[in-house]
């Protein structure tokens, strides 16, 4: 559906940028049926081959709910949906030479190993490669296909370990172990660069007769979503983001009659809560070291008041004060609230009748397809046997680019990590991107870094903000000025994209909506991310990741069962961005095919609602209520952390591993490595469904053996077992890991102000390139300026004026006149 503030620019509906192109699906699991699903509404024709007994998917239910033989679980069938089934036994030769002739007539595989079709030798990513060299192959494996891990066990768990996404924003009570990000979040986040990957690999391939391997690794993926560039942090400013864990203040709260969820992220915020609370005298105490800090000494006076009043009276204050805050969302209430409703957000599944979240951006033109009805198991076998796809005859011998968004140019109007992070990859890609701040209001990223005001060039030295925009152009402009919009308005006249993020009045305000856009360059792809989208009663509200988690349900699943839930603090902003990057693409794809321009909405929170879909869906079909379970989960038993033997980096008793046995198999593998102890001999134990009854006698006994040995000596053993483990890694630790090594993950970037760190590059190796990712360090503050005007026939003399009267600078106005440029 598009927004009320999408203009329709068609007549009648369009084709779907992706119409034509045949994905065959050789997945299994969320991320590549999340993957494949966004390449189906995008218009791909998805052929998803199962094995005779079916995808496992079918058969499953996170609440345990039974499934009839015959019938398909509610995730499956959302996942599924305008999907179509055949099935293909590998046992029988005239079934492989099926296969062949699907992947003949195809453009696209999707595969993950976990299925009897998959895991055919024939039907490997280097056989189909061989066998089909046309073909865009994306692969989706917990560390890639190369390197020493890549053939170690992993499940989502143990790689949130590895990331150092468990212990990296200090997430949960300093007393309890760290918890993990609920939700199996890490597959769908997986699923969406998956599908990022996948087209941009097809758009540069199209037409040709040349193919490409997508290598994505989740492990990479985690990294980018769960983390906040923890090794360039380290490296440029010489200590860790962050050493400790904490519960974040106020959080989620407890309210008279419910759980509301604040947030107090700046001194602004924080000077506000205190007047909310009743103690403008706290304002007034003096400096502490942190805001931080300041909340925690206070939060029992601040919890205490809370407590005393409703939600609702809570969050109208909070709003009054422009304190970030929202309803804390899970599977019963999410489809209730009322900007969801006022959106009509959600949808019934055409199929089974349950409730589900809609597409997770919005276009106009509209250009996804969807939903329909997910397949029957094999129901579309008879018609690819009589009719397998064929592919259309290669329309030009050229060689694909190995940058291949060279030619696109982006004004970047964009700030903090949610924008920034899906500009970014068009810039890692090629792309000239114009990274806009304002001397007045620089990005918010270049202000988080903790380095004091009073250092020279302080503004330069955030590597958040450097691991956000490598290889981007710089540009300074107070477009709150009449020539500063003016100068706005011509770039946007040269420039093919534009992405902002800010909450919906500020282009308004200024009268740069899609229709000025349009006015100005007809054919221009304008990306808009607002937190809760461009109507409805939440459309002013501030879109912090923290708040888009709360109102989603991805700080539902979060945290121990026995506390409030706590928010991850992170996934909001880089899953907004990916999910952007997926529909910008669509809308480069199409108006490559019609020459038209197209605004997307791309709202943070129906991203969120995406990869949370699972919560509504199971509450929806079957009833139940997901509820969080601290570090266990619904997929594996045991899945715990255990503490180590050793004290951690900074001399504290927190020192974790993380174990998750998901199959019998491993359970024996598991027993083996500890010497078949007496307790762990019990039948019960030997199936899932006893070992989750037993969950806290195997931690009992896990904790104690873990705990007389190092975390080394632990991953040795049961690794080499066949176990998945993994060491609790501190973020800033994750250079260190062989397997990220291997795959040249981080590049060294050289800066003219900072030291030279290491920074993270994309979480996938295309094998028609590039082989390096950061053309150049991140951009000066205006580094550009001078540039960029000069490209808009703006002379020197009125340059050298502009900068003396504010509207563009080279450091921040309220620290004195911007700096000349150079």
């Amino acid at each position: 559906m598009a927004s009320k503030h999408a203009p329709d620019t068609s007549a009648s509906r369009t084709e779907p940028p992706l119409s034509g192109v045949v994905v065959i699906d050789l997945s299994t699991g969320i991320a590549g049926a999340y993957c494949t699903k966004l390449l189906a509404e995008g218009g791909a024709k998805v052929v998803k081959v199962e094995p005779p007994e079916g995808d496992p998917l079918r058969q499953w239910s996170a609440s345990g709910a039974g499934i009839a033989d015959g019938d398909d679980g509610a995730l499956f069938a959302f996942l599924s949906g305008t999907k179509d089934s055949v099935v293909a036994d590998v046992t029988v030769a005239d079934d492989l030479d099926f296969l062949a002739a699907l992947l003949a007539g195809a453009d696209v595989v999707v595969w993950s190993s976990g299925t009897s079709v998959s895991d055919h030798p024939r039907l490997s990513p280097t056989e189909i490669r061989r066998e089909h060299p046309h073909l865009v192959v994306t692969t989706i494996t917990p560390f890639g296909l190369d390197g020493p891990w890549r053939d170690r066990p992993a499940t989502e768990f143990t790689l949130q370990a590895w990331s150092g996404g468990i212990m990296g924003l200090g997430r949960g009570a300093p007393d309890r172990a760290p918890v993990h990000v609920g939700g199996r979040i890490g597959e769908w986040f997986a699923g969406a660069y998956a599908s990022a990957a996948t087209i941009t690999s097809r758009m540069r391939t199209a037409g040709t007769d040349i193919g490409e391997l997508v290598d994505l690794a989740i492990l990479e993926t985690q990294i980018l979503s769960l983390t906040y560039f923890p090794v360039s942090f380290h490296e440029a400013l010489g200590r860790p983001f962050r050493t400790q864990r904490r519960l974040s203040v106020p959080g989620v709260a407890s309210a008279a009659d419910g759980m509301v969820a604040l947030g107090c992220g700046t001194a602004q915020q924080w000077f506000d809560l205190c007047a909310m609370v009743g103690h403008d005298e706290w304002i007034d105490e003096g400096i502490a070291p942190s805001i931080t800090e300041r909340a925690t000494e206070k939060a029992p006076e601040i919890n205490g008041w809370l407590a005393e009043q409703t939600v609702a009276d809570i969050r109208d204050l909070a709003t009054a004060f422009r304190i970030p805050n929202g309803p804390v969302a899970n599977g019963e209430n999410v489809a209730r609230m009322d900007h969801h409703r006022a959106r009509e957000f959600f949808t019934t599944n055409p199929r089974d009748g349950f409730t589900q979240p809609g597409r997770p951006f919005r276009t106009s033109p509209e250009l996804l397809r969807g939903p329909g009805p997910a397949p029957r198991l094999g129901e579309h076998t008879g018609h690819y046997r009589a009719e397998p796809p064929r592919r259309a005859v290669p329309d030009s011998g050229r060689a694909p680019d190995p940058l291949p968004f060279r030619a696109l140019r982006v004004l970047d109007l964009t700030t903090f990590w949610a924008g920034p992070s899906c500009t970014h990859y068009l810039a890692m890609l090629g792309a000239e991107v114009i990274h806009v701040e304002s001397a007045a209001r620089p990005d918010g990223t270049r202000l988080i870094a903790g380095v004091p005001v009073t250092e020279d060039l302080w503004w330069e030295k955030s590597p958040i903000f450097s691991g956000l925009n490598t290889g981007k152009k710089g540009l300074t402009l107070d477009f709150s000025t009449e020539r500063g919009r003016d100068l706005l308005a011509e770039l946007i006249r040269g420039c093919d994209v534009i992405v902002e993020n800010y909450t919906p009045r500020v282009l308004e305000q200024i009268g740069l909506d899609y229709p000025a856009v349009r006015a100005l360059r007809p054919d221009a792809i304008m990306v808009r991310m607002p937190g809760f989208g461009l109507d409805g009663p939440w459309r002013e509200n501030p879109a912090f990741a923290y708040v888009i988690e709360d109102t989603s349900g991805l700080t539902w699943l979060t945290g121990h069962p026995d506390m409030n839930p706590v928010e991850p603090y992170s996934i909001g902003d880089p899953n907004a961005g990916v999910h952007a990057l997926n529909a910008l693409l669509l809308a480069v794809e199409h108006r490559r095919r019609t020459g038209e321009g197209v605004l997307v909405e791309a709202a943070m929170v129906e991203a969120a609602l995406n990869v949370t879909a699972e919560q509504v869906i199971e509450y929806s079909a079957y009833g139940a209520l997901l509820q969080r379970a601290g570090n266990r989960g619904p997929t594996a038993a045991p899945q715990n952390l255990y503490r180590t033997a050793e004290p951690d980096e900074f001399g504290g008793d927190d020192s974790w591993v993380a174990v998750a046995v998901e199959t019998d198999a491993q359970w024996s593998a598991l027993c083996a490595a500890l010497g078949d102890p007496a307790w762990a001999m019990d039948t019960e134990l030997a199936v899932a469904a006893g070992r989750r009854r037993q969950h806290d006698l195997i931690d009992k006994h896990l904790s104690a053996w873990c705990g007389t040995r190092t975390a080394a000596e632990i991953v040795e053993t049961l690794w080499g077992a066949g176990v998945p483990v993994a060491e609790v890694m501190q973020p800033h630790r994750q250079v260190e890991l062989a397997q990220l090594e291997s795959r040249g993950f981080f590049e060294a970037v050289g800066h003219p102000v900072n030291p030279t760190a290491r920074h993270s590059t994309v979480p996938v190796r295309f094998s028609l390139g590039p082989n390096s990712f950061h053309a150049r360090p991140a951009p000066l503050l205006g580094e550009h300026n001078r540039e960029l005007l000069r490209g808009l026939g703006v002379g020197e003399d009125e340059i050298d004026a502009l900068e003396a009267q504010g509207v563009i600078g080279n450091a921040p106005a309220r620290h004195g006149r911007p700096a000349a440029s150079k």
